[in-house]
């Protein structure tokens, strides 16, 4: 049986009868996607027509290609690939499907390739975000071969306002917010210098900037908030501290006053050095050595303490089914051999993970086989329903809001009936303090521009 849309989805389907361009920004979890197949089934049955879906990889098959056999099984879907592209966009098909990076090879091809097409879905939109990178211009110079246009993403503007600006382009060409990057980045931020040259500075959101692009952007958004759609529990956020031990302490604090950490070997004659030669490399060792270890190199880590881990464990166990995101090689590698230590039954999603074992490690998490699911952010932050698990952990902060809003809404979505929570742990008195406190600072920014639009 074919799932009926819920009010606001049918809200949503309405509104794209007035709009060929439509930038959804609603929340995780609220069921943008199939809004979009029902959007197409409706168009293609009136005036025919092909889709084509660009999407991260990790969404090709697990979220549409699944998604358009629940909602609408009568149309066929060809996903294609870096090793099958070609066949896959030779075959016949209603949809095609294919990754974000497909943009460099599709802007290679002539207009007749477009004619058979009559609508472009662009998941996760932020992927284009930065107008200068060879991915952006690629998507927009083909995004001019489809009559009907959407764009869907839950995190529109992470960093800055200034990340909306080539998503809408991507849109409209340009008539709402205008041909110029720099000339928009210029209407809505003020530089702050931030290095001894004038030329290095840090473009910040002015005041009354999202109520400035509410206004040139609201008719072709659509926003609906998790909370109003779904009857479930709310998600609780909260901290746990934990203390570094002394040895830890000493090198965190050596790192911190004199930029360089002397790690002393075994061997008289191999003291490697781990310099930071910048605030940001500064940062990131700050964050490393609070976390349990450096890196001397990409590949190569010298643990220093792992009670770390033990507590991330404790936490996660608390429940009987959780999500446990790490941000390196390093934590991966501890919080498994605690695992195993443990005898805890775990699954990992990172880079290195297959689709068809991505597929079958979240089907085992929800039918309840692994206590523990380990994921990089970039790994778990989309595409994922998690509704068996009722709590995530953060081993450590990440710099990225995007992956923490997505990552952190895994559980809390469509289906779930329990309370949910998002843990982070913090190391006392260290740069995880500041990285917290710098998200949440993001968070209020695009919060604010979220709720305009969902007060509209």
């Amino acid at each position: 049986m074919i799932p009926s849309p819920r009010k606001h989805q049918i809200k949503s389907i309405v509104h794209a009868d007035t709009t060929d361009e439509v930038f959804d920004i609603s929340d995780p979890g609220t069921g943008k996607t199939a809004v979009r197949i029902l959007v197409f089934a409706k168009r293609r049955k009136a005036k025919g027509g092909k889709l084509l879906v660009l999407a991260p990889r990790t969404l090709l098959r697990n979220v549409w290609f699944n998604d358009f056999k629940k909602f609408a099984p009568h149309l066929t879907v060809s996903v294609a690939n870096a090793d099958n592209r070609a066949a896959a966009f030779a075959a016949k098909a209603d949809v095609y499907v294919t990754n974000v990076d497909a943009v460099k090879w599709l802007a290679q091809q002539k207009k007749p390739f477009f004619d058979q097409f009559s609508e472009i879905v662009v998941d996760e939109s932020t992927c284009y975000k930065h107008h200068s990178s060879q991915r952006s211009k690629a998507a927009a110079r083909i995004m001019k071969f489809f009559k009907h246009k959407a764009l869907l993403t839950g995190t529109p503007n992470s960093n800055s306002i200034t990340d909306v600006w080539h998503q809408v382009f991507l849109l409209d060409g340009g008539r709402r917010l205008g041909n110029s990057f720099y000339a928009f980045r210029n209407s809505v931020c003020t530089p702050v210098q931030v290095g001894r040259s004038a030329q290095m500075v840090q473009w910040q959101d002015r005041e009354g900037a999202e109520e400035a692009v509410f206004g040139l952007i609201s008719d072709i958004v659509v926003r609906h908030r998790f909370e109003d759609c779904v009857d479930i529990p709310p998600n609780h956020r909260y901290s746990v501290e934990f203390e570094m031990p002394p040895k830890q302490r000493e090198a965190y604090e050596q790192l911190k006053a004199t930029q360089m950490l002397w790690l002393k070997q075994t061997s008289p004659k191999a003291t490697p050095a781990v310099l930071a030669i910048n605030a940001a490399a500064v940062s990131t060792k700050l964050l490393q050595v609070a976390s349990g270890a450096v890196y001397e190199s990409p590949d190569k880590y010298h643990v220093i303490d792992t009670s770390r881990y033990e507590l991330v464990l404790d936490k996660a166990l608390e429940c009987e089914h959780s999500l446990v995101i790490y941000q390196w090689k390093h934590q991966r590698d501890l919080l498994i051999a605690e695992a195993e230590r443990r005898k805890i039954k775990f699954c990992v999603l990172d880079s290195k993970t297959s689709d068809i074992k991505r597929e079958m490690y979240v089907a085992g998490y929800q039918k309840g086989f692994y206590r523990i699911m380990f994921g990089h952010p970039m790994n778990v932050a989309h595409g994922l329903t998690l509704t068996k698990g009722t709590r995530t952990v953060w081993a450590s902060p990440t710099h990225d809001l995007e992956w923490f809003t997505q990552g952190s809404r895994r559980q809390y979505r469509m289906g779930q009936t329990k309370k949910t929570e998002t843990v982070v742990i913090v190391a006392k008195d260290t740069y995880d303090e500041r990285a917290y406190a710098n998200l949440l600072g993001k968070n209020v920014r695009m919060t604010n521009l979220l709720d305009l639009f969902g007060q509209s």
